[in-house]
């Protein structure tokens, strides 16, 4: 029990340590980049009051860290009243600040859009899975033959087409041409079938390769041969014994990659219009200056990239007892 209070303990602090490093980056970065966020969201037809009491009203007027440098002065000590520590008081009160250019409370515009990030990423993954199991389970029963050498042609097609080639390349063709689905938006269900193949496709190319050499290493296994021998069909040997144990490796990636699709949903949100957390954080986030709604998006992106990964862990530990007890 002692044990496993201090691994929580430890998994929870690194938790922590992710978050704050991921929210200083973000604040770093976002003031490194050149530009004032008052004369970028508010235009250049706007005064210098307007200017004056957006900076303000949003705290811009203010440093942004604990301490600031100039030439002149070199190292400045600016006291505890700074945006970074004002953005880590809300944060303790659940609150992420309000988006610069709406006013709107970055919670709220988050939570219209996460969902249907979380719905592209599993309709994405459950693409991946329906490619890759099928197709890595026969490329490694059949090592070395015809079907495993056109598995293997498709799985390196995969990882060799980037999302912003397959996209264009299936709106072109099922959209432009056959007219089966919408080309953007995210109104209907079957919206979802191409930015869900697009993202998805590089990664059911990573888990077919990972899948086939599972398969292939568990093949020679004991365990296989005393299945064998017991007169189990060859489905039950592979599908409840192999894939079973071929899985475990798999499951790490899968667990893994939920934070790429996440954030390779970005690419794949634009392309389709998919109106999604990608989209918000480079359209109105991103390319608007939008500092909160920018700090906003990573950290629930972050946030949940842990969460998967904990989630993995867990999965890990249930298919093999072992880890469990080393």
């Amino acid at each position: 029990m002692k044990k496993r209070l201090l691994s929580f303990a430890r998994q929870l602090a690194l938790m922590l340590l992710v978050i704050w490093t991921v929210v200083t980056l973000v604040t770093l970065l976002m003031e490194l980049v050149p530009g004032d966020p008052a004369t970028t969201i508010l235009g250049e037809t706007a005064t210098i009051e307007q200017i004056e009491n957006f900076r303000k009203t949003h705290g811009l007027d203010r440093p942004a860290f604990f301490f600031s440098y100039s030439s002149d002065k070199g190292f400045v000590w600016n006291g505890a009243e700074n945006r970074y520590l004002d953005y880590w008081r809300g944060l303790l009160h659940g609150d992420l600040g309000v988006s610069f250019r709406t006013g709107q409370p970055v919670t709220e515009m988050i939570a219209e859009r996460y969902p249907k990030t979380l719905i592209l990423a599993a309709a994405a993954m459950l693409v991946s899975i329906s490619i890759a199991i099928p197709l890595g389970v026969v490329a490694g029963t059949n090592k070395n033959k015809l079907t495993d050498n056109i598995a293997s042609f498709i799985a390196l097609l995969g990882i060799s087409l980037p999302t912003f080639v397959l996209g264009p390349f299936l709106v072109y063709v099922f959209s432009v041409k056959l007219g089966w689905f919408a080309p953007t938006g995210s109104a209907y269900a079957e919206d979802i079938v191409l930015p869900a193949i697009t993202l998805g496709g590089a990664l059911s190319a990573i888990l077919t390769r990972m899948v086939r050499s599972s398969v292939i290493e568990e093949l020679g296994e004991d365990y296989v041969r005393t299945a064998r021998a017991k007169g189990l069909s060859e489905r039950v040997v592979i599908y409840k014994h192999v894939l079973k144990n071929g899985l475990i490796p798999v499951v790490t990636i899968l667990g893994l990659q939920l934070g790429v699709l996440l954030a390779g949903s970005i690419i794949t949100e634009k392309i389709f219009n998919w109106q999604g957390l990608g989209l918000l954080l480079l359209e109105d986030g991103i390319n608007k200056r939008d500092y909160r709604l920018v700090q906003g998006c990573v950290l629930v992106i972050s946030i949940t990239f842990i969460l998967a990964n904990t989630l993995t862990d867990f999965v890990y530990r249930r298919l093999d007892p072992r880890i469990r007890l080393s």
